[in-house]
C-alpha cells in the first residue's frame, strides 16, 4: 500500500465541508489502525491518525467505513456545539471568573462544582451509544454518495468493528458495539429486530 495514495483516496471519500477541516496523519507507533484527536473548542477539524501496517490488514470497503464513521463521531461531538451541559460548562466557567475577581470562595467552588458536572457531561455524551449510532448512519449515507450501497455500506461496517478490535487484541466485544452492531444488521437486512431508543441513550 502506497501511504500518500491511501491519504489522496481516503480524502476523495469525504464532503467538502469535512475534506476541509480533516488532516490525515501516518502514525506508526500507534497499537490502534485508526485514530483521532477530539475537535476542542478552538478547533474547526480534528486530526485522523493511522497506522498503514494495521490499516492495510484491512478490506477496502472496511477501511473506507471506519474512516467516515470516525469523522462522522468527531463531528457530532464538538465541544462548541449548542446544548444544555455546554450551556452549564460556559456559565460555570464565566462565573468563576467572575467570582475570582470578587475574591468570593463560596462562588468560586460552586462554579468549579457546575463546571465539572458541565464537562463530564459533555464528555459522557460524546462517548454514548446514540452517537456513535449516529455516526454510523450518517457514515453509511456519505458512503452511499461514494458508490456504496446502504446494504453493502451497512455490512461493511459490521464486520469492521470485530475485525478492528482484533488487530488491537481485543476478542471480546464493548456493550456500545454491540448497539452499533444490532443497527447495522437491520440496515444491512441481517435481522428485523432493533434496540429501543430507551436502551441507546442510556449508554
Amino acid at each position: 500500500m502506497n501511504i500518500n495514495e491511501e491519504i489522496a483516496r481516503l480524502r476523495d471519500l469525504l464532503p467538502a465541508s469535512w475534506r476541509m477541516c480533516t488532516a490525515i496523519k501516518s502514525k506508526p507507533e500507534q497499537f490502534e489502525p485508526l485514530s483521532s484527536l477530539a475537535i476542542l473548542p478552538w478547533q474547526k477539524g480534528t486530526q485522523i491518525n493511522i497506522n498503514f501496517r494495521l490499516w492495510r490488514q484491512l478490506p477496502e470497503p472496511q477501511r473506507d467505513l471506519l474512516f467516515l464513521h470516525e469523522i462522522s463521531w468527531r463531528q457530532k461531538t464538538k465541544w462548541l456545539q449548542l446544548g444544555t451541559y455546554q450551556g452549564i460548562a460556559a456559565v460555570s466557567i464565566f462565573g468563576g471568573i467572575v467570582e475570582v475577581v470578587q475574591g468570593d470562595v463560596t462562588g468560586i467552588a460552586i462554579a468549579l462544582l457546575l463546571g465539572t458536572i458541565g464537562i463530564n457531561q459533555i464528555l459522557r455524551t460524546n462517548k454514548s451509544s446514540q452517537v456513535r449510532v449516529e455516526a454510523d448512519n450518517e457514515a453509511i449515507e456519505v458512503a452511499q454518495k461514494r458508490g456504496y450501497r446502504e446494504e453493502e455500506a451497512a455490512k461493511a461496517l459490521l464486520e469492521a468493528i470485530p475485525a478492528f478490535a482484533r488487530l488491537v487484541g481485543r476478542n471480546t466485544p464493548e456493550f456500545t458495539e454491540l448497539i452499533r452492531g444490532q443497527n447495522l444488521r437491520v440496515i444491512a437486512g441481517l435481522s428485523k429486530t432493533t434496540i429501543p431508543d430507551k436502551v441507546i441513550n442510556d449508554f
